[in-house]
């Protein structure tokens, strides 16, 4: 868990640090956690619409950078998932697709609760092995 802990802190490293001018690229990523809580009985039904949107996005959309999702080992009705496009932009061309808004539609009964958490990141540029 360490292990992706660092790893996780390592990509949010990748944010924009307001006042600065003219970032580097990947300093304009947007990063977000998504912290769900899913209905325990529909955990099933709602991870097979997760893996079916975030395939969609990696395969279709150059400007998701990653979408990675986890669940907790004990409580698998917790999901939280690292988000990193590649700007503003991206993020908010990915929010429109169609495979984005079948699965948060899909979804809508089945989410007990959603957290958006912006993240900055510490180590821009660092990029998963």
């Amino acid at each position: 868990m360490r292990k992706y802990l660092i790893a996780l802190l390592a990509l949010v490293a990748a944010l924009p640090v307001p006042g600065r001018p003219n970032p580097p690229a990947q300093e304009q990523n947007r990063v977000r956690l998504s912290k769900i809580t899913v209905d325990p009985a529909r955990v099933a039904e709602y991870n097979a619409l997760l893996k079916e949107e975030i395939e969609a996005s990696m395969r279709l959309e150059p400007g998701v950078l990653t979408l990675y999702a986890v669940t907790e080992k004990e409580r698998p009705e917790i999901v939280t998932i690292l988000e990193i496009y590649a700007d503003e932009t991206a993020y908010r061309h990915h929010i429109g697709t169609p495979h984005f808004q079948k699965y948060k539609q899909g979804t809508l009964d089945m989410v007990q609760s959603l957290e958006l958490i912006d993240a900055v990141p510490l180590i821009p540029g660092l990029k998963i092995k």
